[in-house]
């Protein structure tokens, strides 16, 4: 009776981590496809001219005064 019930656990440890590892395995595989097609359909962009156009953005005198300041209390502590 023990080695019986002891050797149905084996199996179902054994068809449990299997499936497991098949269903990582296929995850891996599916998501480097999905990340090719991606990199396929989608134009690449260019970094350096996003952030060219992010520091055109003009902040009033009233919001720097506000970053300053808070800037200075970070550092004074």
């Amino acid at each position: 009776m023990d080695n019986n019930l002891l050797s149905d656990a084996i199996t179902l440890t054994m068809f449990g981590m299997g499936f497991v590892f098949v269903f990582l395995a296929l995850m891996v595989i599916v998501t480097n496809l999905m990340s090719k097609l991606v990199t396929k359909i989608q134009p690449s962009m260019n970094v350096s001219a996003s952030m060219s156009s992010e520091s055109s953005i003009e902040i009033d005198e009233k919001t720097r005064a506000i970053i300053e300041a808070a800037i200075k209390m970070h550092i004074q502590r």
